[in-house]
């Protein structure tokens, strides 16, 4: 049935991505940076989320992979340990680098050929989703393969923009064709 999402959908990459870049803003970050490497040569894909958050005390470092810990408010914290469960079925890792006033790192690898490798999913939307619901925080994302990058800042965007709001539709319209025009990984 078109439009439907399967269980699958819910395993995407940039939802995964999403969901921590989410946690960022509720860090009090002010900036997120996405970055995703394809690296050919060592059959990895590579994925940080970066920000400027208020960063973790080493106690709940210690905790962000436990499930049945979460800084919200409800009972368990999913985020984190999904991600480290794909990432560890796809023959990768997850590690998590965070201090207080020092932001949070987020580094999660995936060997590209691995059968159980989620899909990279749109980021395309991920990345709109970001800078509409969030127009005061500031996004990259940068997508490599060899040669080939594309990178969007939204401080560079913000330069141009001068009095209009980087939610505006206008603006939001060249973004997604900035980002329909990126890279794109046979996922």
């Amino acid at each position: 049935m078109a439009g439907r999402r399967s269980v699958k959908d819910v395993d995407d990459l940039s939802l995964h991505i999403l969901d921590i870049a989410e946690n960022s803003v509720r860090a009090g970050a002010k900036r997120i940076e996405i970055l995703i490497v394809h690296e050919p040569e060592s059959d990895i894909i590579r994925i940080k989320i970066n920000d400027d958050g208020r960063g973790m005390d080493p106690e709940t470092l210690l905790k962000v992979q436990d499930p049945f810990f979460s800084t919200k408010n409800k009972k368990t914290g999913l985020g984190i340990p999904l991600l480290t469960q794909a990432a560890e079925q796809a023959g990768g890792t997850l590690t998590v680098d965070s201090a207080p006033g020092k932001g949070t790192r987020v580094s999660v690898t995936f060997r590209w050929s691995h059968v159980d490798r989620p899909a990279l999913g749109s980021m395309a939307d991920t990345v709109l989703t970001l800078i509409a619901g969030h127009p005061d925080i500031d996004v990259l994302y940068e997508m490599r393969e060899g040669d080939r990058v594309f990178r969007l800042d939204t401080q560079e965007f913000r330069k141009e923009l001068e009095d209009v709001p980087i939610n505006a539709p206008a603006v939001l319209e060249a973004i997604r064709g900035m980002l329909k025009e990126q890279i794109q990984f046979e996922m």
